[in-house]
């Protein structure tokens, strides 16, 4: 179809720029998003902590295209829309500022001004950060509406998904598996099992992905699906419950010509289906550009172009520069701006012509969206949308902030992390093993300890350092939840599932192993050592082993929301555990601590296991650990013929009036007790705070998500 244009009365060109699907403008769209005067600055680092001197210093105080010393303008008052059925595309050549476009989607309020390094990669995360609403408002300038109503955030967070460049999947799931817990979590509970594995099986012919069904994702270690086969999971995870607003950040990054291809052609079935689909690409292919509905090119942060693809050759011979024949029309604008940026004055001309240019245009509009309750009406009668159950009113406030559940949501969610970790035995074997190897080390090591002074001794060696191994034996999760936070941040940002779910369901997940190794410690050490206590004191062993790992879990869970790399995780961790091990009252009682340390000796994860196994292992008052000359063990006096020991013995027993000999007992297990002052709690009461430490920490990496995870930026 060619571009419809006509010459009115006042000698201006009538362009019919809207109108590139027959059909589309004969009715009134759904939806219709529209962005108005949208402005972004950013401060130099290098001055940024003067500027942040002057804290009235907003972007509500300066006239938009305002360049001042350390402030850089990203986005100048850009005005644009896009609306349903269409695919809304972002251009732009490097640093241009289309990256930075995208992520206006999430906010659009006035406010101040931001510190960052003005780099192209700092765009591409903020872009990301943008995608799913994570822009702090008092950042923007400008409004975002839908369907002329304020577009908040809540409601953004419900009606729109993104699609990342990276694709964060789990590496052990089938496509099919990966697309069906999706389903099982974003759509509503109302719909039926069938009805959920239908649209399943549809998304999968809809993203060509019949061949690829049952085959993992794959990861570094495990041959999985293809580049673009990924892509478009990606891609299904986050359209299985129809978004009416599609944001993607260059999903065509990284993709052969075909496989790009392919993903466009999804996207364009995605939006004549009713979703308005925003996305960022650079330079696509001829293909592609046939499957564009509207361009918007960017540079350094102000419009070029607004319009159709195939607007641009007028827009280009207008200007001066037509097109040759058989040119890509958006890889010649691109390299247009790319060569009008590396002169002085930047693409001002285009800019300035573009200005002008659409002042003396006249844009034959379509029929104004319907008034958004009305809309929301329809998207609740379409499924669409869920509305919250009981609710009298039909409006913005009656949508549902999520589709199911907390108990149906946890059930997912465990289900997927046991199908996942289940596919990767290596790990858990791996982790069992090396448990299983250290209690059978400590045991050989400690082999069958007797009853004397130097018993105890070694029975307060192995305790310290078998319970602080517990918490060390914890640290090689930290990897994992840090990598897996990643994808939790991503799609809780748009309420695929409550954070709370996901706390629960992630301890229920590690319960099993944990569990497992409790027995691969405490089986090795408890007989081969000899610890006391029978069949009770034995399972008492294992419950504490049990909770002492519980708790270090928990304390590893709470510092990966804390720390997102690895290695600084680590560091932390180590440090932490060896200061548990100091105060635990091993290396020193807690009596002899000093009193500004004594709070770190209450903190220590250590002491109560430590303490427990202690009291587990000395309660019995007739158990005798020092009879008769033992008492002079670690003495000089051990060194004595046992004659002379006797002697000395009998001296003592005569000077203090006491009938000793060779077998009397001098200490039992209380008077050990006693003696390394671990009689503050009881064996049950360690137990208990060791549990409660557990959920405490779970707890604490609850709030850590709930504060952490809204992932908006300055």
């Amino acid at each position: 179809m060619e571009l419809q244009h006509q010459r009115n009365s006042s000698d201006q060109l009538i362009v019919d720029m809207e109108t590139d699907q027959v059909g589309l403008a004969t009715r009134t769209p759904m939806f219709v998003l529209n962005f108005t005067d949208i402005t972004y600055r950013v401060s130099d680092t290098s001055k940024s902590f003067f500027l942040s001197l002057n804290k009235k210093d907003t972007i509500a105080s300066r006239p938009a295209g305002s360049r001042q010393d350390g402030i850089k303008t990203l986005l100048d008052g850009v005005t644009s829309k896009a609306r349903e059925g269409e695919i809304f595309t972002i251009l732009g050549a490097s640093g241009s500022g289309s990256t930075i476009y995208i992520r206006l989607q999430g906010s659009a309020l006035r406010g101040s001004l931001v510190s960052a390094p003005v780099t192209q990669s700092r765009r591409k995360s903020t872009l990301i950060d943008a995608l799913a609403n994570r822009i702090m408002r008092e950042s923007l300038g400008g409004s975002i509406t839908l369907n002329q109503d304020h577009l908040d955030s809540r409601l953004l967070k419900v009606i729109s998904a993104y699609v990342q460049q990276d694709d964060l999947l789990y590496p052990m799931l089938t496509v099919k598996e990966t697309l069906t817990y999706a389903a099982e979590l974003r759509l509503p509970r109302s719909m039926t099992k069938e009805t959920k594995k239908q649209r399943v099986n549809d998304l999968i012919k809809d993203l060509s992905l019949e061949r690829a069904t049952n085959t993992i994702i794959g990861d570094e270690m495990h041959r999985g699906v293809s580049g673009g086969e990924r892509r478009r999971v990606s891609i299904g995870i986050d359209i299985v419950h129809n978004p009416i607003i599609l944001f993607l950040d260059e999903p065509t990054s990284g993709l052969d010509s075909t496989s790009a291809f392919r993903v466009v052609e999804v996207l364009k079935t995605i939006a004549q289906r009713g979703s308005i689909v925003i996305l960022s690409i650079h330079q696509p292919s001829y293909r592609i550009v046939n499957l564009l509905d509207r361009l918007l090119f960017l540079s350094r942060g102000q419009t070029i172009y607004y319009g159709p693809p195939r607007g641009l050759p007028m827009f280009c011979s207008e200007f001066g520069k037509p097109i040759p024949d058989k040119e890509n029309p958006i890889e010649y604008l691109l390299d247009l701006i790319r060569n009008r940026e590396a002169t002085p004055n930047g693409a001002k001309d285009l800019v300035d012509f573009n200005e002008t240019w659409r002042q003396g245009n006249i844009f034959l509009s379509n029929p104004p969206p319907m008034p958004l309750d009305q809309a929301i009406v329809a998207s609740f009668t379409s499924g669409k949308l869920v509305s919250k159950s009981g609710s009298t009113s039909i409006s913005t406030a009656s949508v549902q902030k999520f589709a199911n559940l907390f108990w149906n949501e946890m059930v997912v969610l465990t289900k997927r992390a046991f199908t996942n970790t289940s596919r990767m035995p290596e790990i858990l074997v791996v982790r069992l093993g090396m448990t299983l190897v250290t209690g059978i080390v400590l045991g050989t090591v400690f082999w069958k300890v007797d009853d004397t002074p130097k018993g105890v001794n070694e029975r307060l060696g192995f305790v310290a350092l078998g319970m602080s191994t517990m918490f060390y034996t914890c640290a090689d999760a930290l990897p994992v939840f840090i990598q897996q936070r990643y994808i939790f941040m991503r799609k809780t940002t748009h309420n695929a599932y409550r954070r709370s779910s996901y706390v629960i369901s992630n301890a229920i997940v590690d319960l099993p192993v944990l569990i497992l190794l409790s027995f691969c410690f405490a089986v090795p050490t408890f007989f081969s050592i000899g610890l006391d206590g029978g069949t009770t004191g034995f399972f008492f062993y294992v419950g504490i082993i049990l909770e002492g790992f519980w708790a270090g879990s928990g304390f590893i869970v709470f510092l990966s929301a804390i720390f997102k790399h690895i290695i600084m995780g680590y560091v932390v961790v180590v440090t932490l555990l060896s200061y548990f091990l100091l105060f635990c009252g091993f290396f020193i009682n807690r009596g002899r601590i000093p009193n500004f340390w004594i709070w770190f000796h209450y903190l220590s994860l250590v002491k109560y296991p430590y303490q427990a196994v202690l009291q587990n292992e000395f309660r019995d008052p007739k158990k005798c650990f020092s009879i008769g000359t033992q008492m002079f063990d670690n003495t000089p006096i051990e060194m004595f013929p046992q004659e002379a020991k006797v002697s000395v013995l009998a001296t003592i027993s005569n000077s203090l009036g006491l009938n000793l000999t060779s077998t009397s007992c001098i200490t039992n297990g209380l008077d050990e007790l006693q003696h390394y002052e671990v009689t503050d709690l009881s064996k049950w009461n360690c137990l208990w705070v060791t549990v409660g430490t557990g959920f405490v920490f779970q707890f604490l990496f609850y709030v850590i998500l709930l504060i952490g995870s809204k992932n908006k930026r300055k």
